[in-house]
């Protein structure tokens, strides 16, 4: 079976249409499909302010539609072309595709119209949004991790409130780890968000607050299946800037960075 896994697409719709596609049976993706430019600046700007002991910036009604339509319309493209050619196996990221609920929330609260990206992507053939689920396909077993906060993380970067940030954590981190072991030790390929806490997984982006600079991003909880199941491949993205491939193990872990792709054939 041939098999292509492309990293974060963020929307780069140009750079993906440069993968060849042809004789691809199956396309992975990585989370963090469409575009967030507007979030992301939005988000390390409140996180700069709140380390300073400033206000938040608030948002308003424009800055909702604004973000939400760059992230649903690149989403929406990107998933059309690739579906063309393969079918498409994604999971959530850290920018994720909004629930009905989550849209409705804000269409209360900011009084905006905007479309339910992940309605559409849900009826969207050839295309499987995957939540923590393992999947069967052609003989070959594939777990599905989507994006959640680690403890390690937290520890890590120490964000403001940090006990409450913490205690959230412990509970995706509780989570994740039960879905990993559900996945058992005869994976053939993990599929998730963040790569293992110490593997390609440091942070170097030069947008990122300065407080961020070099520290592990990774995951422990994901870093401790793949020792210990051993996996033949894990796919990995988040960290844009720790793209490469390391081995733990018999496992190889590609970051596969920005829209960056590997092909395998299993």
């Amino acid at each position: 079976m041939n098999i292509i896994a492309i990293g974060d697409p963020h929307g780069n719709l140009s750079k993906v249409k440069k993968i060849g596609l042809g004789n691809v049976d199956l396309t992975l993706l990585t989370g963090d499909i469409g575009k967030a430019d507007l979030a992301r600046k939005r988000h390390f700007e409140n996180v700069e302010r709140k380390r300073k002991g400033l206000e938040e910036l608030e948002k308003d009604a424009k800055f909702i539609r604004a973000s939400h339509m760059e992230i649903h319309s690149s989403t929406i493209d990107l998933l059309r072309y690739l579906s063309k050619y393969t079918p498409v196996y994604t999971i959530q990221g850290n920018v994720g595709i909004p629930t009905l609920s989550q849209v409705r929330e804000d269409k209360e609260k900011y009084k905006v119209k905007i479309p339910c990206t992940r309605k559409i992507v849900d009826s969207m053939a050839n295309v499987d949004l995957v939540k923590n689920r393992l999947r069967l396909i052609e003989g070959l077993r594939i777990g599905f991790l989507e994006y959640f906060t680690d403890t390690s993380w937290v520890r890590e970067f120490k964000p403001s409130e940090y006990s409450k940030q913490l205690k959230k954590a412990k509970k995706q981190t509780d989570k994740a780890r039960r879905v990993l072991s559900r996945f058992g030790s005869d994976l053939d390929i993990l599929v998730c968000h963040q790569p293992p806490y110490g593997i390609l997984d440091r942070v170097n982006f030069p947008e990122a607050p300065k407080h961020y600079q070099g520290k592990h991003a990774g995951s422990k909880a994901i870093l401790d299946y793949i020792k210990k199941c051993q996996p033949k491949y894990a796919f990995c993205g988040h960290i844009h800037e720790g793209e490469g491939m390391k081995k733990i193990g018999k496992t190889e872990v590609y970051n596969l960075g920005v829209a960056s792709h590997k092909r395998i054939n299993l």
